[in-house]
């Protein structure tokens, strides 16, 4: 029986872990919480730091094949283990992913089109970044921002002092995209062939993900075709291999390279009901090296993410029984406001009936 190593024991391990499980696959996942979620799923734990060496060797030694499912491991620590162990997605999708910069310039080289940007360390670059760059524009750290943190929006010059302590760090400033909702490639390579799951409408809420809309109603005719066949070619002129999620800007008929993360998505949680297969099955399968599966849509799909706020009406819903309704919590043992804790899958649903039936149920 093979093993799956996971650098991360978060909800997007624990689901990993458990589709795994499903495919006859052993895992173990290192993490530095205890009673990190994924844990509750593994067959083994390695309680330590994410550049701890000497654990993350440990866990390598253990396992057929390792990945990772935290953005914020740090690329550097992975360079030697590639060299010894099996890590099939290598340490350049997540060192790639790692600055916004390097990111930026990465997509527009393989095949993106991406907002106009600067690189900007010192105010003086700001500002001229601004100039050039027009307002309104987004100013955002180049490292470790997630959710909505380590950004400002400048809509005009007096926006400018109160972005200064973001430059502690070096930032990126790029052209404000007027997009009509954003969209998520969640793509998996083995290297020869990619799959691509269905493409949904991304909603968020204070700059975290809320709903996901599949399929994405009001897509210009052929966009979605064209939007696969872009991260297909950017993977494959990359060399990428594994699970790959792509978060767009969509305008009419154009679209926009945000950001990237190289692991399973947020975005992506509906696929455990909604789709014929799932992206966690995906990459347990591509890991094992076992054939993947061509997804398919099962049916119209909402996917609402579960804050703490949300958490009460989530185990409400749970104690209830409604079709076609799958509430997910994650076990996090500590809720606070604005931390995901949990999703819920509506299958045979849209937009409408959500609002009209769901909606109102939750903060």
């Amino acid at each position: 029986m093979k093993t799956i190593g996971i650098i991360g024991g978060g909800q997007l391990g624990l689901m990993l872990a458990q589709e795994a499980r499903r495919l006859g696959l052993r895992t173990v996942a290192l993490d530095p919480a205890a009673d990190a979620p994924a844990f509750a799923a593994c067959d083994g734990r390695i309680v330590a730091a994410y550049d701890d060496a000497a654990a993350l060797e440990e866990l390598c030694r253990q396992s057929d094949a390792v990945t990772y499912e935290f953005e914020n491991v740090p690329g550097e620590v992975l360079v030697p283990l590639v060299e010894k162990y099996n890590i099939p997605q290598g340490f350049r999708p997540l060192y790639d992913s790692q600055d916004r910069l390097r990111e930026k310039e990465n997509a527009r080289a393989c095949g993106f089109a991406t907002p106009d940007y600067a690189a900007v360390d010192d105010e003086r670059s700001l500002r001229e970044a601004a100039a050039r760059l027009g307002y309104p524009c987004v100013l955002k750290t180049r490292t470790l921002g997630y959710d909505g943190h380590g950004q400002a929006v400048l809509r005009s010059d007096s926006d400018l002092a109160k972005a200064l302590p973001l430059l502690a760090v070096p930032c990126i400033l790029e052209a404000f995209v007027d997009f009509d909702f954003e969209a998520s490639l969640v793509m998996v390579c083995d290297g020869v062939r990619t799959i691509t799951f269905p493409i949904g409408r991304n909603v968020h809420r204070d700059g975290i993900l809320d709903l996901c809309f599949v399929p994405a109603e009001g897509l210009a005719p052929g966009l979605e075709e064209r939007m696969r066949q872009t991260g297909e070619r950017f993977m494959q002129a990359c060399g990428y291999t594994g699970i790959l999620a792509v978060e767009l800007f969509v305008k009419g008929d154009r679209f926009w390279f945000n950001e990237m993360a190289p692991r399973p998505h947020n975005s992506g949680h509906w696929t455990l009901e909604g789709c014929t297969t799932n992206q966690y099955r995906e990459l347990a399968r591509f890991l094992a090296g076992m054939p993947l599966e061509e997804p398919r849509l099962a049916a119209p799909t909402v996917m609402k993410n579960i804050l703490g706020r949300d958490l009460d009406a989530a185990r409400r819903l749970a104690a209830q029984t409604h079709e076609g309704v799958y509430v997910h919590l994650y076990g996090k043992r500590e809720s606070r406001p604005l931390r995901k804790m949990g999703h819920v899958t509506f299958v045979g649903c849209d937009a409408a009936e959500y609002a009209a039936r769901w909606a109102e149920r939750f903060a």
